[in-house]
């Protein structure tokens, strides 16, 4: 086995050599064997172990066992305790969700911390069938069925190739010692249920279940990669990027064979789980949304918007006559003026100052809120139909502020000044409002 390991290391993960690891140990037989095969081949090694005080004794008799072992070789050594099950309880996880949450970003903490390159775990071949199991019974899509992944980001796996046995095998002819973890006998979770009673019948019927099972997994991958080619080329066709997000035109979109499964490869990292409903937005009325995770997908006329989810501002900005202006939540400007600008501009306005009544206020509308909009020959509008003429979508008509006197529309900013408040003839005082 250390001769195959090293071919691995020299064939796939030739950057580890001048590098200083991190080797995720928890004292199991897998996590010694990588501990004895790289301290035998002289790279450069620390230890990080987690104490996830989840087995009382047999915890702090494996911590132990890590700070000993460390010892006796010399190697540097970082241990973390963690209430695993305290910490599960307050973020609403699993254990072994809170688990990993806890492990990862401790470990990455580390790195971080003391100048080191990469976490390497000794997750093998067995753990790679079980999670393609897994994900298989619990229902996914190829992402799901490609298995761990042998680099991811700073994370390394160079025992993946191997079995089970042939680990335990090579730790036995060692005699490398290793700690037995007792939750592995239990069957309280999936992943022991599947190790104990289905691996074994497929490993009955097919005795090179871990040669065919590696095949496939290289067929699978080669098949995601030629569907992430054909979604990239599809992206570009289809998806463009706003100001306030991402564009998918749904006549596009409709184009393309199987779209639902573009769709799905598009939106599946931003937390949405309501496939079914999203499919449904494609041909809903315009203004239909759904929410996830902290964003939204929009159905606006021709288009879904996917975009962060908005909260929506209800405060008020009050504008007094001895202090003319404000900086939130636009950045507006008064001044008195003489005459009026020769060109119109959409960030500015000319009103009669001797019309308006103080304070003014800055704020969202409501609906039923309406105005006279300039240009219109004194004809009352509600806002709700002149965003609609405008052809406003429903995150531009969010982000519109309204400037107020009293109860009344001076401004719909940026867009239109209402009629009422215009410079005449008759006018005296001139007040230009401008958003800068």
């Amino acid at each position: 086995m250390l001769n195959k390991f090293q071919n691995q290391l020299i064939q796939n993960f030739s950057f580890l050599r001048d590098r200083k690891l991190l080797l995720a140990i928890s004292g199991g037989v897998d996590s010694m064997v990588l501990l004895h095969l790289l301290n035998h081949l002289n790279y450069d090694i620390a230890i990080a172990h987690c104490n996830f005080n989840l087995r009382g004794d047999e915890s702090n008799g494996d911590e132990q066992f890590i700070r000993d072992y460390a010892k006796e070789n010399n190697i540097e050594v970082f241990v973390a305790s963690f209430d695993t099950n305290s910490f599960a309880d307050t973020n609403k996880l699993s254990t072994q969700v809170a688990a990993r949450q806890l492990r990862y970003e401790w470990f990455n903490q580390l790195l971080q911390e003391n100048n080191l390159d990469y976490v390497l775990t000794a997750h093998h071949l067995d753990d790679n069938i079980e999670t393609f199991l897994i994900n298989f019974t619990r229902g996914t899509g190829i992402d799901g069925l490609t298995g761990i992944p042998q680099q991811n980001n700073t994370t390394v796996r160079p025992l993946l190739s191997f079995t089970r046995d042939e680990i335990v095998a090579y730790a036995n002819n060692e005699c490398i010692k290793w700690r037995e973890d007792s939750s592995n006998a239990s069957d309280k979770y999936l992943r022991n249920k599947l190790r104990h009673d289905v691996i074994p019948i497929l490993k009955a019927l097919n005795p090179s279940l871990a040669t065919s099972f590696q095949d496939t997994l290289n067929h699978l991958q080669q098949t995601q990669s030629l569907a992430e080619d054909a979604s990239d080329i599809m992206y570009q066709k289809v998806v463009r990027d706003v100001d306030n997000g991402k564009e998918f035109d749904i006549e596009a979109l409709k184009k393309l064979t199987n779209y639902k499964a573009y769709l799905y490869k598009w939106l599946q990292n931003y937390g949405f789980t309501a496939w079914g409903d999203i499919y449904t937005l494609l041909d809903a009325q315009s203004g239909k949304q759904i929410l996830a995770n902290g964003y939204r997908l929009l159905k606006d006329r021709n288009v879904l918007l996917l975009e962060s989810e908005k909260q929506q501002d209800k405060k008020q900005y009050e504008i007094s006559i001895g202090k003319l202006g404000i900086n939130e939540p636009l950045q507006i400007k008064f001044s008195d003026v003489s005459i009026l600008s020769k060109e119109l501009v959409k960030n500015e306005i000319f009103v009669d100052k001797g019309l308006i009544k103080f304070p003014l206020f800055v704020k969202k509308w409501k609906e039923g809120d309406y105005f006279y909009p300039l240009g219109m020959k004194g004809k009352k509008k509600k806002i709700s139909k002149f965003f609609k003429d405008e052809k406003m979508s429903l995150s531009e008509k969010e982000d519109t502020w309204i400037l107020y006197s009293e109860n009344e529309i001076i401004w719909v900013i940026g867009k239109r000044a209402d009629d009422r408040f215009k410079v005449t003839k008759s006018t005296t005082q001139i007040l230009k409002i401008e958003v800068l």
